[in-house]
C-alpha cells in the first residue's frame, strides 16, 4: 500500500507538470494545437503519452490513436496506435472511455480520473490518467493529449512501474 501512495503521490507531480506546459501554451482563451506540442519539454513523461485524434463523420465522433508511447505496450500488451476505442476496449471499457473524451472534446476542458485494468485480466493494475485537448484552430477540440501513470505494475527490480524505460 505505501508503495502505491507514493506512486500515486509522483503520478500527481507528473500530472501537475504536463498541466502546467498545456495551461501555459493557452493565449486568450484559444486551446493550444499539436503544433504547439513541443515533446522535449516533458521528455520523462514520453513513454505514457498518447496522442488521439478526434474522428468527425456524418455528424458523430470517434477516437482513434495516433500515438502511443512505449510504456503503453506493457500496460496494454500490445501496439495501440491506429486503433479505435471498439478495437483497443471491450464494450464496457470502450464506452467508459467515449463518456469521458466525448466530455474533452464538448467541454473544451482538461479532464483527470483513474482507470482499473481488469477488463484486461489485470485488476491489480490501474492508470491514472489526464486527457488535455488540443485544437489546431484554437476552438474545436481535433486531438486530445494523454498521459497515463501506470499503478500496480512491477519492474523487474519489484519497484512501481514508472512508464520510463532505459535506453
Amino acid at each position: 500500500m505505501v508503495a502505491q501512495l507514493g506512486a500515486s503521490a509522483i503520478a500527481a507531480r507528473a500530472h501537475e507538470e504536463l498541466f502546467s506546459y498545456w495551461a501555459a501554451l493557452r493565449q486568450s482563451g484559444r486551446l493550444p494545437g499539436r503544433a504547439d506540442i513541443q515533446p522535449e519539454a516533458f521528455k520523462r513523461l514520453l513513454p505514457t503519452v498518447s496522442l488521439i485524434d478526434v474522428v468527425r463523420d456524418d455528424g458523430k465522433i470517434d477516437y482513434r490513436q495516433r500515438l502511443a508511447g512505449t510504456g503503453l505496450y506493457s500496460v496494454y500488451g500490445r501496439e495501440i496506435t491506429g486503433m479505435k476505442l471498439t478495437d483497443l476496449y471491450n464494450t464496457a471499457a470502450a464506452d467508459y472511455w467515449r463518456k469521458e473524451l466525448d466530455a474533452v472534446v464538448a467541454d473544451r476542458r482538461p479532464r483527470v480520473g483513474s482507470h482499473n485494468m481488469a477488463w484486461r485480466g489485470a485488476a491489480h493494475v490501474s492508470t491514472l490518467w489526464l486527457r488535455l485537448p488540443l485544437a489546431s484552430d484554437g476552438r474545436e477540440v481535433d486531438m486530445i493529449l494523454g498521459y497515463d501513470a501506470v499503478i500496480g505494475m512491477k519492474s523487474d527490480r519489484n519497484q512501481p512501474f514508472s512508464g520510463i524505460r532505459a535506453a
